[in-house]
């Protein structure tokens, strides 16, 4: 992997050294891998993530600004060491639309190589493969329609068994398709409203994930 994938900034760095420090504990059993989304279940999404997953010995290796490459930086420099978790729910890509529109294609093969690493690092490990999020207020919006794109390529990596593609996006919108801020003020990310949708939404598939032996 590529130093200059590394991201650099003060805060990054910092939450990257705090998150190879939990991992060093081990005994995680649940991983959220993503981007400032994922970050978000620190903050907007707090009550939920303790109400769901606190119980479940839960790591959260979501950073804000994260684009494919960069958390695969991160799982080859040790976020993903020490520990062998059950289940690894993945959510990832938006910011690859939406910093420089990189095309479909090239979103879903660093997604692969995100699940590659993973299986490699711990085969046993199942894994939960979200829909990138929608974004913006319509159906039409251009990055919207990158990332739902990617998502019908991404669809394909899954086995339903091993690896389970789960795309929970109408439930963050309304019958006509539109994305409104009483769900994610930016049109981008979620309220604490959002995140109860998504815990909600997921957790028959991952409650049968994580208990499958």
């Amino acid at each position: 992997m590529a130093e200059n994938n590394k991201r650099r900034g003060p805060w990054w760095k910092d939450r990257h050294e705090e998150k190879l420090a939990l991992a060093k504990q081990g005994g995680w059993e649940l991983v959220f891998l993503g981007d400032s989304i994922t970050h978000g279940w620190e903050r907007n999404g707090k009550s939920t993530w303790d109400k769901y997953y606190g119980a479940r010995k839960a790591i959260n290796l979501g950073f804000g600004g994260d684009r494919t490459e960069h958390v695969l930086w991160r799982l080859e420099h040790g976020e993903f060491d020490g520990y062998k978790p059950r289940v690894v729910v993945i959510m990832i890509g938006t910011n690859n639309t939406g910093h420089d529109m990189h095309p479909p294609e090239a979103i879903a093969a660093g997604i692969e190589k995100i699940v590659t690493t993973i299986k490699n690092k711990s085969p046993d490990t199942k894994i939960l493969l979200l829909g990138i999020f929608p974004r913006g207020a319509t159906t039409d919006d251009p990055k919207r329609v990158n990332n739902d794109k990617t998502n019908s390529l991404i669809r394909k990596i899954a086995d339903g068994k091993q690896i389970v593609f789960l795309n929970i996006n109408n439930n963050f919108l309304t019958e006509n398709g539109e994305l409104t801020k009483e769900i994610m003020p930016d049109l981008l990310h979620p309220k604490e409203t959002g995140y109860a949708i998504w815990a909600e939404a997921i957790e028959p598939t991952l409650a049968r994930l994580y208990d499958m032996k």
